[in-house]
Formats: structure tokens, C-alpha cells, sequence
């Protein structure tokens, strides 16, 4: 159900993608969408991993470095049948952690210093069994092609306010005042619903990922887990990047009230509350 909703949210945005470039220029304009949606998604599958572990200067550790690390991750590995991934440590005080990497073979798994610090030996592995879970199910291919599309209908839609405000566009709209007036509304509409559908596919793969870290490991470690990160990232939040906050475990950013709408994270405590229920379930069985 969770890879059946993704694609048709995926399908979706695709379509957003190809109206704004048929608003601009037609049959044409569609055409040039889906060159530039390819482009964009080549670029993110090759190299969007290298530029968010630099973007936080995040540096690979050694086992010697970090053999608690490298224990707890070649213990899951074991469990969920995948290559040994990377290991990074990003100097930084916020608790927090992420996975990146086009595919299991090349995947690579991110903790902050604070996250070590805040989170015991248990808890730890909860965090490391999710992240693992989104290589396993390859989710940052999934997540980064939905911000690719997203980022495309934005780009396209701006190009399409040029392209109204000097008559052009891929229909003679001289004279017809509600087909403009239409055209406008749809480039309004247009970015809001990709970015929703975006957040809608980021979300679902966050309780798929939690889901299949709790069969790693234990749901309640993962839920503690969860409840001192919120927490932490309070009190430490980290400046980053917006683009790249739906790979993070809890959501770095800031927001509450109808910013939460477009949170690329579900409620910490629905995922807390989904996670104690797998927990009575085991205890049930």
C-alpha cells in the first residue's frame, strides 16, 4: 500500500510537471518539462548524496573511530541483508541523523555528535535500524525525485510568469480574459499542490521507515528514541537546509500550526503512538 501511494503521488506530481509546461508552450512546452524533470533526476541519482554530506560537513569515520557505530550497523546489516553503508559523524550538538546514497551498494548513513551524546546504546540502534530501513526500501531515491519534480514545477512556473507577462505561451489567450485568469491561478496552485504531494510521499515514507526499524530492532527503542530527539532538536535546533530536511529522522526545521502542513515529517507523537502499538502487538503474538 505505502509503494502504491507513492507512485501515484509520484504520477501526480509528474502531471503537475507536465501542465505548467504545457501552460508555457504547448505540446512543446510538456516536452521540455519532462527533458528537464530527466536532467534534474540524473543529476540528483549521481550526486545528490556527495552534496548533502558536504553541505554538512559530515566526515566518514573508521571503525577505530567509531566502533560503536560500526557495531550496531553491522549488526543490523546482518538482519536486514543489505552491504555495510558508510559511516559519517557530523560535528554538530542537535540530535538528529540521516541516510543518503542512490542504493543499498552506495548508501552511506549520517549521525550528529549529539545524537551519540543524547540517545543510549539501544535507542541509538532504533535510530540506525530506521535509516537503514529507508536504504532498504530505497527511499532517497524516492524522496529525492519527488523534490526534483517539485523543484522543476517551480522552476517552470516561473518560467510561465515570463512567459504570460510577455504574451507568450503555447495558446493565443488575447481576448480571453478567464483563460488567462485561469493560467494565473494554475501557476498559484500549481507549486503549493507539488510541494503538498512532495510532503505526502516524504510522510509515508517516514512510517514505512520507522515501521521497518522497529522489525530490526525493538518499536520502543525507537519510540524513546524519538521522544528525546523532539526534545533535543528544540532546544539545539540546526540551521538547515529546507531542501534537504525530509532526510533527516525528526524534522530539523521549525514550525508549528499551519507551517505543519508542510511538514516533510509526521507528528512525533502519531509515530510514537504507531510504534507502541507494534510493541503490544509482539507482546499479543
Amino acid at each position: 500500500m505505502n509503494m502504491m501511494k507513492t507512485g501515484i503521488l509520484l504520477a501526480l506530481l509528474a502531471g503537475i510537471l507536465v501542465g505548467i509546461g504545457g501552460l508555457i508552450g504547448g505540446q512543446q512546452g510538456a516536452t521540455l518539462a519532462l527533458v528537464i524533470a530527466f536532467v534534474m533526476n540524473f543529476g540528483a541519482y549521481w550526486f545528490s548524496d556527495k552534496i548533502v554530506l558536504a553541505m554538512y560537513r559530515a566526515k566518514q569515520v573508521s571503525e577505530a573511530e567509531a566502533p560503536e557505530l560500526h557495531r550496531i550497523v553491522r549488526n543490523l546489516i546482518r538482519k536486514a541483508g543489505i552491504p555495510m553503508p558508510k559511516i559519517y559523524r557530523i560535528h554538530h550538538p542537535t540530535p538528529n541523523a540521516f541516510a543518503t546514497g542512490r542504493n543499498p551498494a552506495h548508501a552511506a548513513v549520517a549521525v550528529t555528535t549529539g545524537i551519540e551524546a543524547v540517545l543510549n546504546s539501544e535507542e541509538l540502534e532504533g535510530v540506525l535500524g530506521h535509516e537503514l530501513a529507508h536504504v532498504t526500501h530505497r527511499d532517497i531515491l524516492v524522496s529525492t525525485i519527488a523534490a526534483t519534480i517539485a523543484g522543476a514545477i517551480s522552476y517552470l512556473t516561473y518560467m510561465a510568469q515570463w512567459a504570460l507577462l510577455f504574451g507568450g505561451g503555447g495558446r493565443d489567450r488575447e481576448g480571453n480574459p478567464l483563460q488567462m485568469v485561469g493560467a494565473i491561478v494554475a501557476m498559484v496552485v500549481a507549486p503549493l499542490a507539488a510541494m503538498l504531494v512532495q510532503m505526502a510521499i516524504s510522510r509515508s515514507r517516514e512510517y514505512h521507515a520507522d515501521e521497518g526499524g522497529a522489525m530490526l530492532t525493538h518499536p520502543l527503542s525507537l519510540a524513546s528514541a524519538l521522544r528525546k530527539l523532539e526534545i533535543g532538536n528544540r532546544q539545539v535546533p540546526l540551521q538547515a537546509n529546507p531542501g534537504t530536511a525530509h532526510l533527516f529522522i525528526v524534522n530539523p526545521l521549525r514550525g508549528g500550526g499551519i507551517a505543519s502542513l508542510f511538514s516533510t515529517h509526521p507528528p512525533i507523537q502519531e509515530r510514537i503512538a504507531r510504534l507502541e502499538a507494534m510493541a503490544k502487538q509482539r507482546l499479543i503474538r
